[in-house]
C-alpha cells in the first residue's frame, strides 16, 4: 500500500482549532509513543475517525530511548519464550519493509574467548534463523578470529577464538514515531502534542471522552468518544487510577498498579571505540544480562541496564552503578576501554514491564516483555508492555479488543501489514546505512521537499541544516528546541555538548516559523543533564 501523499502542514493553531470543534470521534487515544501512534495509524487506515493527544512531544518518553534495535529478541530466546520471538521476527520483517529509510538490517557479532562459546551460541542463533524462516535477514555464520576482527576491528584480540555473526535490524526510533504520526494524519487522524489528558468524561458510568489541557496555552478541550485508549506506557496507571476513583462508589478496592518500571541506561561514545559497521553483542555479562555495542548515526551506543525504578521521572538519571557496569563490561571486549571522559551523551529510558497482580517483588529481569490489553468496567482500554518491534501487532490487538467489547464497529484488520510509512514510497531510493552519520537520507522520498525550503544549503552542523529545522516546524509538529535537537534530529542523543551549542540558532529559526517560545533555556539544562556522567 502506497504512502505517497503531499506532506501535511502541522501548524499548531490549525490543530488546536480542529480539536476545539465539537466533534465525536470513533476512538480517542492518550499517549504519543510507539503504541499509541501505532493504534492511531491502524484505526485511521481502517476508516475510523481518530484523535490522539500527547502530554509532551511524540516519543518524548520510552519510545525515543530504545537501544535502536528492531529485533526478535535473542534474550527472550534464551528464556524459552518462542512465541514472543517468532512474533517479533515476523514484525521485524514488516517494519523493515514499510520504513526502509528508517529501519535496516544490521549484522551482529558475538566474540568468543572460550572454546565452548562458539558451538553453544551458534546453535541458539541458528535456531533464531529457523524461527525467522523466510523473514530472515541473513544466515548465522561461525567466524574465525581474523574474520571476527575484520567486522569488529576494535575488539580485544587476546585469547579471541572467533565469533558468531547473525542478523537483526536497527532503526531511528523517534523519527519512526514521527513517520507513524504523519502517516496517521495523512489518513485523517488528528494528532496533537503538548496536550495533556487531565480527566475522563463519563455518560451513565461509561467512558465517553476526555478532558484535555493545552500545555502551551492552558486552554482546555473536551473530546467526545465512546472508545478511549490509554497508551501512555509506564504512566498508564495514572489514568487507570482516575478511572478507578470515578467508579469506586460500589466499594471496590483501589486499582492495583499494573506496571513495574525498569530503567535502561545507554552510553554514547565515538565510532572509533568499535570500528566497522557491525554491532557487538555479549549474550551473558558478569551479572547475566545482555550487552550491546551498536554503531548508530556515526556514534556507538553501549547498553543497556535493567534496573527497577519506583518513580516515573520524565528524564530519569542513570545510577553510578549502572554506568560502572556498562563501562566495565565494555572494557572486557574493546581494545580501548571507554572512560567517563569519553561519553558524548548518556540517556535513560523506562520500560513499562507488566507486573503480575500478585507480585510484590523488584526483579524486573523476570517480568514479561509482552504487552497486555485491559478493559475496565467503565470501558477504558489500557495497553502497556511490549516493545518497539511489535508495535504494529500491539495496535491490531488493541483494536481487536475494542471491537470485541463493542467499543468500535467491526472492521477487518491487517491493513498496516503492507502500509508504507511517510517517506518510504520511492522504490529507487538509495539505501544509506543508519550506522553512518545523520543526513537527509532519513527523509526518504521527501528529500526534494526538504531541499526546496530556505536554508537547505546552510548547515548548522554536519547532518543538520536550517531547512531541517524549518521542515520540523512546518511538517513534523516541532515547537520547542528539544523537539528538533532530541527527536527530529538526534543530536542530543549523539553529542549533547554540540546539541547545547546549537540551542540558540535552532530556537531562532523555530520562533520565526511558529511564533511560539522555543524554550531554549530548558533545552540547555537538559543537554547538560545528558552530559552528566555519575
Amino acid at each position: 500500500m502506497s504512502s505517497h501523499v503531499q506532506a501535511r502542514p502541522t501548524r499548531r493553531d490549525e490543530l488546536t482549532t480542529r480539536l476545539a470543534a465539537d466533534c465525536q470521534y470513533d476512538i480517542a487515544i492518550v499517549g504519543g509513543g510507539a503504541t499509541g501512534l501505532g493504534v492511531a495509524l491502524d484505526a485511521a487506515a481502517r476508516g475510523f475517525t481518530v484523535v490522539l493527544v500527547e502530554s509532551h512531544d511524540f516519543a518524548k518518553g520510552t519510545s525515543s530511548r530504545a537501544t535502536k534495535l528492531v529485533h526478535g529478541g535473542v534474550r527472550y530466546l534464551a528464556q524459552g519464550n518462542i512465541g514472543l520471538v517468532r512474533e517479533a521476527l515476523h514484525e521485524r520483517s514488516t517494519l523493515l519493509q514499510n520504513a526502509p529509510h528508517l529501519a535496516q538490517p544490521l549484522s551482529f557479532v558475538v566474540p568468543a574467548y572460550r572454546w565452548w562459546e562458539l558451538p553453544f551460541y551458534a546453535s541458539g542463533l541458528k535456531l533464531y534463523d529457523v524461527l525467522a524462516g523466510k523473514a530472515g535477514l541473513g544466515r548465522t555464520e561461525i567466524l574465525n578470529s581474523a574474520e571476527t576482527l575484520a567486522l569488529l576491528p576494535a575488539s580485544r584480540q587476546h585469547h579471541l577464538i572467533g565469533g558468531i555473526k547473525y542478523w537483526d535490524g536497527q532503526f531511528n526510533d523517534a523519527r519512526l514515531a514521527l513517520a507513524l504520526a504523519r502517516s496517521a494524519a495523512a489518513r485523517g487522524a488528528l494528532l496533537v502534542n503538548y496536550m495533556s489528558a487531565w480527566d475522563l468524561i463519563y455518560d451513565d458510568g461509561r467512558v465517553a471522552g476526555l478532558v484535555c489541557q493545552d500545555a502551551l496555552t492552558g486552554q482546555q478541550h473536551r473530546i467526545r468518544s465512546p472508545c478511549v485508549v490509554n497508551a501512555t506506557g509506564v504512566w498508564v496507571d495514572e489514568l487507570r487510577q482516575k478511572d478507578g476513583a470515578a467508579n469506586r462508589s460500589d466499594g471496590r478496592r483501589p486499582v492495583k498498579p499494573m506496571v513495574a518500571p525498569s530503567q535502561g541506561v545507554h552510553i554514547v561514545v565515538d565510532r572509533e571505540f568499535l570500528g566497522g559497521d557491525s554491532a557487538l553483542m555479549v549474550p551473558k555479562t558478569s551479572d547475566g544480562r545482555v550487552l550491546f555495542a551498536v554503531p548508530w548515526l556515526g556514534k556507538v551506543i553501549l547498553g543497556t541496564t535493567d534496573t527497577p525504578r519506583h518513580d516515573l521521572a520524565r528524564e530519569p538519571l542513570a545510577f553510578k552503578e549502572e554506568v560502572d557496569f556498562i563501562l566495565n563490561e565494555a572494557a572486557r571486549y574493546l581494545t580501548r576501554p571507554p572512560l567517563r571522559a569519553d561519553v558524548r551523551s548518556i540517556w535513560v529510558g523506562l520500560r513499562p514491564l507488566v507486573k503480575p497482580q500478585d507480585d510484590e517483588g523488584d526483579n524486573t529481569k523476570g517480568l514479561s516483555r509482552e504487552h497486555t490489553v485491559l478493559v475496565s468496567r467503565s470501558g477504558l482500554v489500557t495497553v502497556t508492555g511490549g516493545k518497539w518491534t511489535t508495535y504494529r501487532a500491539m495496535a491490531e490487538d488493541v483494536l481487536d479488543t475494542c471491537m470485541q467489547k463493542s467499543l468500535l464497529a467491526t472492521k477487518p484488520g491487517g491493513v498496516t501489514v503492507h502500509l508504507k510509512l511517510v517517506g518510504a514510497d520511492d522504490a529507487d531510493m538509495p539505501a544509506v546505512s543508519i550506522c553512518r552519520p545523520p543526513g537527509a537520507h532519513s527523509y526518504g522520498d521527501e528529500q526534494a521537499l526538504l531541499a526546496s525550503l530556505p536554508g537547505a544549503d546552510s548547515a548548522l552542523c554536519p547532518g543538520l541544516t536550517e531547512a531541517m529545522v524549518r521542515f520540523a516546524a512546518r511538517y513534523e509538529y516541532a515547537v520547542r528546541v528539544e523537539d528538533v535537537l532530541a527527536r527530529r534530529s538526534r543530536l542530543l542523543f549523539l553529542d549533547a555538548r554540540l546539541a547545547e551549542s546549537l540551542a540558540k540558532p535552532v530556537g531562532t529559526i523555530l520562533q520565526q516559523e511558529t511564533g511560539l517560545d522555543p524554550d531554549i533555556a530548558a533545552f540547555s539544562a537538559l543537554a547538560r543533564q545528558y552530559l552528566n556522567v555519575p
